[in-house]
């Protein structure tokens, strides 16, 4: 059985605040084969990614390295860390008015040093998701993705099994962190101020090593069949 957790009464966090510190702080409790989904905007908070007073058009183009498509004053564009994301993950919300949260410098780093701090304060091996909103071609809506990783099984991948009818897997692989981090968010919210959550029942997808991280997701350019976006920017 699968059961998901949200971490509430946590405070508001501040640049040089430790995560996993505050998890323990928490009283919350945490045991071997969990797996934490921490919000990305506490881990960009924690580690100073906050800007003042900056044009968020100015924040975005930093951010961006490759735009990927443009209409109006909305951008879907390539981060540095290989994400394709609305306006490079700059985001206005969840932080004081006149501030702006950028993504963190590396995610999977982040989750290593949470999944380390958890262990030495808690003595629990678990692993460690950091999530972010996105948006998704065809369909309305947003929903959580991971953009780092420690400890967990990335991805399940079934090609070369069978399915229950005896047809060959081709082509399914599942990825796990991304589903686990959209299932979370279900117990954390947009607006509710949990910005952890804990996901209990999955001790299989705990791995020994930290892994590979979000670097198993990302689609090498080669393989993607959309990386020019739009015909907006295809023909600019």
């Amino acid at each position: 059985m699968i059961q998901i957790e949200g971490i509430e009464g946590l405070p508001e966090v501040g640049a040089g605040d430790d995560i996993a510190e505050l998890v323990a702080r928490s009283g919350v409790k945490v045991a071997d084969g969990d797996i934490l989904v921490v919000t990305s905007k506490i881990v960009s908070k924690a580690e100073g990614r906050v800007r003042q007073g900056e044009s968020r058009a100015e924040a975005i183009e930093e951010e961006t390295e490759r735009v990927v498509a443009r209409r109006g004053d909305l951008v879907i564009a390539e981060t540095r860390h290989g994400f394709v994301m609305a306006a490079a993950g700059v985001d206005a919300s969840n932080t004081e008015p006149g501030t702006i949260l950028l993504l963190p410098e590396d995610s999977d780093a982040s989750a290593r040093r949470i999944r380390a701090g958890i262990r030495e304060r808690l003595g629990a091996d678990v692993g460690v998701i950091v999530s972010d909103t996105f948006g998704r071609p065809w369909r309305h809506g947003l929903t959580d993705l991971a953009i780092g990783a420690a400890g967990v099984r990335p991805l399940e991948d079934h090609r070369g099994q069978s399915d229950p009818y005896g047809n060959p897997l081709n082509a399914t692989v599942t990825a796990l962190i991304d589903e686990i981090a959209a299932a979370a968010e279900l117990a954390k919210g947009k607006l509710a101020g949990i910005p952890i959550a804990i996901v209990r029942g999955l001790p299989h997808l705990i791995t020994e090593t930290d892994g590979p991280g979000i670097t198993a997701l990302l689609r090498p350019a080669g393989d993607d069949l959309f990386r020019h976006g739009s015909a907006d920017v295809v023909y600019a």
